[in-house]
């Protein structure tokens, strides 16, 4: 008789992987971002348990797109109020806030649930080379 196996969270041992974006198509690089928050690059993957790593972005501002993108793609958000609809380009996103452009893209790939919640919040994206998780980071 075969039995299920699934992860205990003691088992369950979350990594540090620092990614650099720069030069990086978006879409390309946010597949790869996704895939290591859900935990599929593990052989112990289960679905519906976040088994998955965090993930350490940097140089953010420095991602390229395809494309005419930069001119027609828009991020909107609403107040909710009436007449509350703010909408931004993606070229104006990048300059002022070009975290939001990969996590924007990274939502987008993972379960929009309690689950997908809890892994957002292992995502650390910075616009530059610097970044506070020296120490969590384990030089390979």
């Amino acid at each position: 008789m075969y039995k299920s196996y699934y992860p205990k969270a003691a088992e369950i041992k979350p990594e540090w992987v620092v990614i650099d974006a720069a030069g990086q198509t978006l879409g390309r690089v946010t597949t790869q971002i996704a895939a290591l928050l859900l935990g599929k690059h593990k052989p112990t993957f289960t679905p519906g348990v976040p088994m998955g790593d965090y993930v350490v972005v940097l140089n953010a501002a420095h991602i390229t797109v395809t494309g005419d993108r930069l001119n027609t793609k828009m991020y909107h958000r609403h107040s909710g109020y009436p007449g509350g609809l703010k909408s931004i380009s993606l070229r104006d996103q990048l300059e002022s806030r070009p975290d939001r452009v990969i996590r924007a893209a990274v939502w987008g790939m993972i379960p929009h649930n309690k689950m997908g919640r809890q892994i957002i919040k292992r995502l650390k994206i910075y616009s530059g080379a610097e970044h506070p998780h020296s120490a969590q980071v384990a030089e390979k």
